[in-house]
């Protein structure tokens, strides 16, 4: 009763995946052409509005985004004679989110080319539907029109492929590598050199995303990419060549390695042999230690639990209370008993006096009187010169000038400096 239900799509894409699986075969989905490529399990597919693709965990998912489909979502508004060709760019983000999800990756080079979303899934992301917004808008007219493209990552068999190798290609870039010809021709010449029973293109990554810097703004210059394989059988013996201690020395020196299986790649791919990676499954060890805790490290506190949904309200009127209202209430009193003292306990010039003896006021009255006097004769006295002012002996005669005052005489307060005669 399910099937009946399913639209045409639906059921045309379920047949499509079971004779993927049981064939071992690689569609290349096209507007234009279907090819096979036997032993490769590389998902390539154009767009088309809300579609559903079934890529495998583990395996290379590339899905192009076709600017000639997108232009019939805008009408053309071309002046008589002239060809409407206009400059459109996606935005792509996974449903309810900003971003698209972490394997997967997005470049358009230009707005008069072609999107491609590409990446490899990972098997936590197996048997969980995941919807893609594709926004396309139109640098001219500036509209816009949004696809959905459902992508349901299926478990394989073979996951992972134990043996994987790692190229670095020189002479291409990463939106060049992803086409399906190049793509094909490139593990058609792994597969020559390393003759496989099952291979599988696992993921391909830019130059500029491991650290590469940008190339000269020269014709020939490519960014790079790096394209990662994997097999179901050792490392061929040319593979291993790069392994040599004089090809190690040669990468040592910025020499180019002698590798004999590189003809089989050099009139279209130049592959840098010193940064191949080979990695061999079956031989990894688990690098996992157990922790012992000493005294640097903290008990483990088991599983966050975080605060449930449901919280009850809280009164802080207590916590106003004890916050402000204690301490303003506190300094408010020893305001109080400040001003008191200050102003109210106060005692006056007049009940100073009426409590001082007459006699004791007479003394004080004369002891000012005689400081006044001795102040105003002070500032009438005649002020001798100092002796750091006068010559040590007469500029003429040369005899010594006494002082014109004794050596008792004060003279604390005479001037430093003062007009000579």
């Amino acid at each position: 009763m399910l099937v009946a239900f399913l639209s045409l799509e639906m059921k045309i894409s379920i047949v499509l995946h079971a004779v993927l699986s049981r064939a071992c075969l690689t569609f290349y989905f096209s507007v234009s052409y279907l090819s096979f490529c036997f032993s490769v399990y590389t998902i390539l597919s154009k767009v088309h509005s809300d579609r559903n693709v079934y890529p495998s965990a583990g395996v290379l998912f590339v899905h192009v985004l076709e600017r000639e489909y997108f232009k019939g979502e805008f009408p053309p508004y071309p002046k008589p004679g002239e060809i409407s060709n206009d400059p459109i760019t996606f935005n792509t983000n996974l449903m309810g989110y900003p971003d698209r999800p972490g394997w997967l990756r997005y470049i358009q080079r230009t707005p008069y080319s072609d999107g491609v979303l590409y990446g490899s899934p990972t098997i936590e992301n197996v048997g969980k539907p995941t919807i893609i917004e594709i926004t396309a808008y139109n640098r001219r007219t500036f509209e816009t029109a949004r696809h959905n493209l459902i992508i349901n990552i299926m478990s394989a068999e073979d996951f992972p492929l134990p043996y994987q190798a790692e190229f670095f290609i020189k002479n291409m870039n990463v939106e060049e590598m992803l086409a399906s010809e190049v793509l094909g021709d490139f593990l058609g010449a792994v597969k020559n050199v390393w003759q496989p029973e099952r291979l599988n293109a696992i993921n391909i990554t830019s130059a500029l995303d491991r650290g590469g810097r940008v190339p000269l703004p020269i014709n020939d210059m490519k960014e790079g990419v790096y394209v990662m394989v994997g097999a179901d059988v050792p490392f061929s013996s040319c593979l291993r060549e790069v392994e040599n201690p004089q090809n190690q020395l040669r990468c040592s020196q910025e020499m180019e390695p002698v590798i004999t299986c590189d003809k089989k790649f050099r009139t279209e791919f130049n592959i840098d042999w010193c940064k191949i990676s080979l990695v061999d499954k079956t031989k990894q060890v688990s690098t996992y230690q157990e922790v012992i805790r000493g005294e640097g490290i903290l008990p483990d506190g088991g599983e966050y639990k975080p605060p449930s949904d449901t919280l009850k309200s809280r009164d802080y009127y207590s916590d106003f209370l004890i916050t402000l209202a204690v301490p303003s209430a506190v300094a408010l009193v020893l305001f109080l008993i400040l001003a008191y003292i200050m102003c109210c306990r106060r005692e006056g010039v007049e009940k100073r006096n009426m409590q001082t003896p007459d006699i004791q006021l007479v003394h004080h009255s004369a002891i000012q009187k005689s400081t006044k006097e001795l102040r105003e004769m002070s500032k009438n006295r005649e002020i001798a010169w100092p002796l750091s002012t006068l010559p040590v002996f007469h500029p003429v005669t040369g005899e010594i000038v006494p002082p014109l005052h004794t050596d008792s005489y004060d003279n604390t307060s005479m001037p430093l400096m003062q007009t000579q005669q």
